[in-house]
């Protein structure tokens, strides 16, 4: 739990406290998804009305406690135990392939995709074995795993951009910890690191987080090719759901966020958000009243609506 004074809009200065966050930007680009109170399984609920009812109770003098990212139907029930106002800062939804049906199933992961994601996979497909063998390739000691990691990094920082607010390549710290990260879980299974390989030419890595025989998708790499026929990631995703799935895995969660290739692949599982319990404190209350205002303006503008 970390405590720290947020400023916002030039004159409003809240007191908060974060789960598992420092509020600075740079150290938070790690960006934890799935956050939540860490407890004895079985003990989840019990350990988080425990810690909720201490924070408020015992605790007076912080205006906001931020928790994220978190499950939506888990942040309600936050906002339930403490009976605070609940402030949803961020939100994204999550998709994800369920493996376990899909191995019941008995189908190929591409039959379950619409015709036009298929259609684009299947003719990448082809297109690049006119080139090579495309094949899956993981690293076999930690420091590959590490190599294949900062390989990622250039053709992310070509995708998302390298300001502050873009692609965490850019943000030493983030480096930094995702590489401590892979040297101490990679070898006991806890992270995953694959190349798309075409003979010998790297099209596309991925950098993911294993726990309990599910695949949490992090980021990755993908090469750019002038031929808009190639698509290096949804080929990718394809293949490593594949693998997976052969591998015994139970789910392949894309995790939060919005961008179409996540829709395209996967199913609507559950919604991410940040949220800001607060407590009842006039300049939050004026705040509230000022973005509601504002987004009532913003929607009225966007549907051309006059007065």
């Amino acid at each position: 739990m970390v405590e720290t004074d947020e400023r916002r809009h030039g004159v409003l200065k809240s007191r908060c406290l974060r789960l598992h966050q420092t509020g600075h930007r740079l150290l938070d680009q790690i960006w934890i998804e799935y956050n939540g109170f860490l407890a004895e399984n079985g003990k989840e609920n019990e350990v988080a009305r425990a810690c909720l009812n201490y924070l408020t109770n015992e605790m007076p003098e912080w205006d906001e406690f931020i928790i994220g990212a978190v499950d939506a139907e888990e942040a309600d029930k936050y906002a339930s135990i403490t009976g605070l106002h609940k402030h949803v800062r961020w939100e994204a939804p999550c998709y994800g392939v369920d493996l376990d049906a899909l191995r019941h199933s008995g189908e190929h992961y591409l039959d379950r995709l619409s015709r036009n994601t298929r259609y684009q996979i299947n003719r990448s497909h082809r297109l690049y074995e006119q080139r090579g063998e495309v094949r899956l390739v993981r690293p076999d000691t930690v420091e590959e795993a590490i190599a294949v990691f900062d390989r990622i990094g250039p053709r992310h920082l070509q995708r998302w951009g390298n300001g502050p607010d873009q692609s965490g390549f850019a943000n030493p710290d983030f480096v930094r910890f995702h590489r401590e990260m892979i040297r101490a879980q990679w070898p006991d299974g806890g992270v995953d690191l694959v190349s798309v390989m075409v003979g010998d030419e790297e099209i596309a890595s991925f950098y993911n987080l294993l726990y309990k025989q599910v695949v949490y998708f992090y980021l990755g790499g993908m090469a750019v090719d002038s031929d808009n026929r190639f698509k290096p990631g949804l080929l990718g995703h394809s293949l490593c759901i594949e693998d997976y799935r052969h591998h015994g895995f139970h789910y392949y969660d894309f995790m939060g966020g919005d961008e179409r290739y996540k829709a395209n692949l996967g199913t609507l599982h559950r919604n991410l958000v940040q949220i800001a319990l607060q407590r009842d404190r006039f300049k939050l209350k004026l705040e509230d009243v000022a973005r509601r205002a504002r987004n009532r303006w913003l929607g009225e503008a966007s549907t051309g609506y006059e007065r």
